[in-house]
């Protein structure tokens, strides 16, 4: 089957046809769990992170040499609106600032072994405002995702994907309501920190832009309510998958983005877990709708694949105990 995609029909197809984890490396992995120097679950949900990674993985003893931090850069038309504390200009900033290694997920990529990389998908080319029209028409929701896509490094083990965009919060909120219903009120937060008078605003656009696109689903939502850098983690997140990538969610706004392909493909995010769940109020309900259960809840609010970054730890931890520590046969310890 060729892994190359020109529409976005055809990158649905590659979805859907992605493998899923490996039976009998979970099968391996769990009596390899029931073997260890330690009581029946007294590791608890570690147990079963490690049990989930090998599954993935491919075998029931794994390891993780190589992961991966990708942080995606994309503009937003809608910023326009007045939807952000900052100006668009920040983005730019930022991803100069993540190039030469100043900010948080450069330090927590640093602290637990990952490689980093930063992609800004054409930033002096912001999407269109999504209450007028499409963010992006099928081309460029395309060559966003090939981005996201390429960006996997070969050897990878465990990916982390990330976000820099003004204005993204808002076209998170207007995915989540699209997708999932309700009024605009419970998906939109205050962001990068906007006043009352600006989440009104903010508000209001979501609202607008979901009743501008009525009825869109899926990879359609991605593409008229999305940004160039949250198509870009959907991109990265379903390459994942074909190449059996265990993948941590990082926050609000990757966690839409992760939604797009569940509601395209349901199952597509079997190979993943959230790293956490952050202040911003729609998070939590995104997580719940995608059924997955946060492994910190930190007040974290930062983006930029920063609380998925630092639950790279409780990974690594998980698959250090389970493939390091010794069975009860090869420590000479009775089970009881």
């Amino acid at each position: 089957m060729s892994l190359d995609f020109n529409t976005l029909e055809e990158f649905s197809t590659l979805l859907a046809a992605a493998p899923t984890e490996d039976g009998a490396a979970r099968q391996a992995a769990r009596d390899r769990n029931e073997q260890l120097t330690k009581p029946p679950g007294a590791l608890g949900r570690l147990e079963d992170l490690a049990i989930w990674y090998g599954a993935w993985r491919g075998t029931g003893r794994p390891a993780i040499t190589s992961p991966q931090v990708i942080v995606f850069a994309g503009n937003h038309g809608v910023a326009a609106r007045g939807v952000s504390a900052f100006p668009p200009e920040v983005t730019m900033q930022m991803v100069a600032n993540f190039e030469h290694g100043g900010a948080a997920v450069n330090q927590l990529s640093k602290v637990f072994g990952a490689r980093m990389d930063v992609h800004a998908l054409d930033l002096d080319r912001p999407t269109a405002d999504f209450t007028a029209s499409p963010a992006m028409d099928e081309a460029e929701v395309i060559a966003a995702l090939r981005c996201g896509w390429e960006a996997v490094a070969a050897g990878t083990d465990l990916l982390v994907t990330g976000e820099m965009g003004i204005g993204n919060t808002t076209s998170a909120a207007a995915i989540a309501m699209a997708l999932f219903g309700g009024a605009a009120g419970d998906w939109t937060g205050r962001g990068t920190g906007v006043d009352d008078a600006g989440l009104d605003i903010k508000t209001q656009v979501v609202a607008e832009g979901v009743a501008r696109h009525a009825g869109v689903s899926g990879l359609e939502a991605l593409r008229c309510l999305g940004g160039r850098e949250i198509a870009a983690m959907a991109g990265a997140i379903a390459r994942a998958r074909v190449l059996r990538i265990p993948v941590i969610l990082d926050g609000f706004i990757c966690s839409a983005a992760a939604a797009c392909l569940e509601n395209a493909v349901p199952g597509a995010l079997d190979h993943c877990v959230a790293g956490h769940v952050s202040a911003e109020p729609g998070h939590s309900k995104v997580l719940n709708k995608i059924g997955k259960d946060p492994l910190l809840a930190l007040g974290m609010r930062l983006g930029e694949g920063s609380g998925a970054a630092l639950a790279m730890g409780i990974i690594k931890g998980a698959v250090a105990c389970h493939s390091g520590m010794a069975t009860f046969a090869e420590a000479g310890v009775s089970e009881g």
